[in-house]
């Protein structure tokens, strides 16, 4: 992952084809959580090209994973009137459903 994550910010469109299809590779073979904790680095970068690269590896990451990448979102503190808790429970739960679903 390492190798591959920097060619991300290639210009040409066989190594940009490429190295999609090597962190589609690595997002089936490690997880796509994995993928998404380089992903949310790049998110809010201040440099708009990076920015686009990110938000685009993360568009194909949720397509593909919604479900799997609920576990990998980041934890929130709570504001006041509003609570962003997730229990195991509800994790389990949610993943055991989404499995189901699938098979």
């Amino acid at each position: 992952m390492n190798l591959v994550w920097p060619n991300i910010f290639e210009h040409s469109p066989y190594v940009i084809q490429a190295v999609t299809e090597a962190i589609g590779g690595l997002m089936v073979g490690l997880g796509p959580n994995i993928i998404l904790q380089y992903v949310l680095q790049g998110l809010y970068h201040p440099a708009r090209k990076a920015r686009e690269v990110c938000w685009r590896v993360f568009n194909t990451l949720y397509i593909y994973n919604a479900d799997a990448l609920v576990m990998g979102y980041p934890m929130l503190e709570d504001e006041g009137e509003q609570s962003y808790a997730r229990t195991t429970l509800e994790l389990f739960i949610y993943k055991t459903l989404s499995f189901n679903l699938l098979y």
